[in-house]
C-alpha cells in the first residue's frame, strides 16, 4: 500500500506536523474524491457544485432578516429606507442565483434531491466496499466525524423557505409603499399559499426523517427546528401585512398569522426540550458547529414579535363584539394578554442567546469557517424585532435605543460572515470534495462503481 493510502503520523516537530497535517487533509479530500467517483487531478467547477447543498439558503435567511430589521428601526435617518432596499435587492439576487445553483446541482445528480430530504447515516448503499472502509479509516485516523456527526442536512431544506417568507416580508416592507393596491391583493393570495406549502413541509419532512432515521439524542441541535421555521416566520409576516390588508381580508390573516406561529412555537418547544436534554447528558458541540446554537433563539425571538405586533393591532383589526365580548372591546383584551406574554417569551430567547454567546467565546479559538457562521445573524434578527416589537407596545425609548444599537451589530456582523464566507470558498473551506457541509452527501450523487472523467 502507498504512502497516501496508508499516512504516517506526523512528527512532533512543528516543521513537520505542519506537512504531515496538509499531507493528511490532502488524502482525505482524495480519498473522498474517489469514493464519488472522480478521477482526474483538478477539481473542476462542475464538482464543486455538487457540494451546493440547502446550508447556503442560511446566507438568504440572514440577508433578508437584515432588510427587514432595517425596515423596522425605531428610529431612523435620511437614507435608512435605500440601504433596506439594497439589501432587499441583494436578497434577491442571491436567493434566484442560489435555486439556480442547487437546481442545476439536482439535474447532474437527480437522486441527490431526494438524498438531501432525509439524513443519509444509511447512505453508504452506493459506495463501494473499498470507498467506505478507505472513509471510515480517515474518519478514525484525521477525527473527520466531528464534521460527520451532528451535521443534519436534510433539516436545512427549511431554510430555502424561510428565505422566500423573508422575501415576501421584504416586498411589504419597501414594494407595497411604492406600488398600488394590486400588490397587496397579491400578497394575500401568496401568503396562503405559502402556509399551504410550508404546511406541507412541515409534515411530510419530518414524516420522511423520522421514517428514514434514527437520529440520537446526542446529536440534537437546534437546527432540527428548522422544518417549522416557516411557521415562526408566518407570525410576523402576517403583522406586517395586516397593516395595508383592507379589514376582511386582515382578520383572516390575523387569525392564521396567530395559528400558524402557534405551530411553529409548538414543534421549537418540543426541539427545545430534545435538544436541552442532549447538552445536559453531552458535551456541547464541536466549536465550529457551535454558531448554530443561535438557531435556538428564533423561536422565541418571533413567536414574541407576533405577539406583540399582533396586540398592537388587535383594536384596529378585531371588531369590537368579537366572540360575543361585548363588555369590553374584544381588541384592547388581546392586546392586554398579548404583550405581557411577548415579554415573557422574549427573555427565553435572550436566555439561549446568551448560552450561544459564552459556548462560542470559549471555542473561538478552535474554530474554522462553516456555513453555520450565518446562524450569527438571523435569530438575532429575530430577537432583535422581538424587541423592538416590545419597545414600540410600551413605549420605552431605552430598549428602542438598544435595538438601534444591536441592529448595528448585526450590520456589522452580516459584513464580516460574507467576508469569510467568500474567503471560504477561496481557501476551499466550503465547496470542496470531502469538507464541511456535505460530509455526509454520500450517496447523492454518486453513480455506483461508475466513474467519472471531468
Amino acid at each position: 500500500m502507498s504512502d497516501e493510502e496508508n499516512p504516517q503520523p506526523a512528527s512532533s516537530s512543528p516543521g513537520t506536523a505542519a506537512v504531515g497535517d496538509h499531507s493528511s487533509k490532502s488524502s482525505r479530500i482524495e480519498r473522498h474524491r474517489r469514493a464519488h467517483g472522480y478521477t482526474s487531478a483538478r477539481v473542476s467547477l462542475k464538482e464543486r457544485l455538487s457540494h451546493f447543498t440547502w446550508s447556503w439558503f442560511e446566507c438568504t435567511m440572514s440577508t433578508g432578516a437584515i432588510a427587514t430589521l432595517l425596515g423596522q428601526q425605531p428610529y431612523t435617518f435620511n437614507g435608512l429606507v435605500a440601504v433596506g432596499k439594497v439589501f432587499f435587492v441583494l436578497d434577491l439576487a442571491l436567493f434566484v442565483l442560489f435555486s439556480a445553483l442547487i437546481t442545476a446541482r439536482f439535474l447532474m445528480h437527480p437522486s441527490a434531491l431526494k438524498t438531501s430530504l432525509h439524513h443519509p447515516h444509511e447512505g453508504h448503499s452506493h459506495v463501494s466496499i473499498y470507498a467506505f472502509h478507505e472513509l471510515l479509516l480517515e474518519a478514525l485516523s484525521y477525527d473527520i466525524v466531528t464534521t460527520y456527526h451532528g451535521h443534519h442536512q436534510s433539516f436545512f431544506f427549511g431554510t430555502f423557505w424561510v428565505s422566500l417568507a423573508l422575501i415576501l416580508y421584504e416586498i411589504q416592507e419597501y414594494g407595497v409603499p411604492a406600488t398600488g393596491p394590486w400588490l397587496v391583493r397579491a400578497l394575500e393570495v401568496l401568503f396562503w399559499l405559502y402556509a399551504a406549502c410550508a404546511l406541507l413541509v412541515v409534515i411530510f419532512q419530518y414524516h420522511v426523517i423520522l421514517d428514514e432515521e434514527e437520529l440520537p439524542v446526542r446529536d440534537c441541535m437546534p437546527a432540527w427546528i428548522l422544518p417549522a421555521y416557516p411557521f415562526l416566520v408566518l407570525g410576523p409576516l402576517a403583522a406586517v401585512l395586516e397593516y395595508s390588508q383592507p379589514q376582511p381580508a386582515a382578520m383572516p390573516i390575523l387569525i392564521g398569522g396567530l395559528v400558524f406561529e402557534g405551530l411553529g412555537w409548538s414543534v421549537a418547544f418540543i426541539m427545545y426540550t430534545v435538544y436541552f436534554t442532549r447538552l445536559i447528558n453531552s458535551k456541547l458541540p464541536f466549536e465550529s458547529k457551535r454558531p448554530g446554537m443561535f438557531v435556538a433563539v428564533g423561536p422565541a425571538g418571533y413567536a414574541s414579535t407576533t405577539l406583540a405586533s399582533r396586540g398592537m393591532q388587535a383594536p384596529i383589526v378585531i371588531p369590537p363584539n368579537y366572540l360575543g365580548i361585548t363588555s369590553v372591546p374584544t381588541g384592547d383584551l388581546w392586546k392586554a394578554f398579548a404583550v405581557p406574554a411577548a415579554m415573557f417569551v422574549w427573555l427565553l430567547g435572550f436566555w439561549f442567546f446568551a448560552l450561544a454567546t459564552v459556548s462560542c467565546l470559549k471555542g473561538a479559538r478552535a474554530m474554522h469557517f462553516t456555513l453555520n457562521r450565518w446562524a450569527f445573524i438571523f435569530p438575532n434578527v429575530g430577537l432583535t424585532i422581538g424587541a423592538i416589537s416590545i419597545a414600540n407596545a410600551i413605549d420605552s425609548s431605552g430598549i428602542k435605543g438598544l435595538c438601534s444599537g444591536l441592529s448595528v451589530l448585526l450590520v456589522a456582523a452580516w459584513f464580516i460572515v460574507a467576508v469569510f464566507n467568500i474567503r471560504g470558498v477561496w481557501t476551499r473551506e466550503v465547496l470542496w470534495p470531502g469538507v464541511n457541509e456535505d460530509i455526509e452527501d454520500l450517496e447523492g450523487w454518486v453513480m455506483d462503481g461508475k466513474e467519472r472523467q471531468d
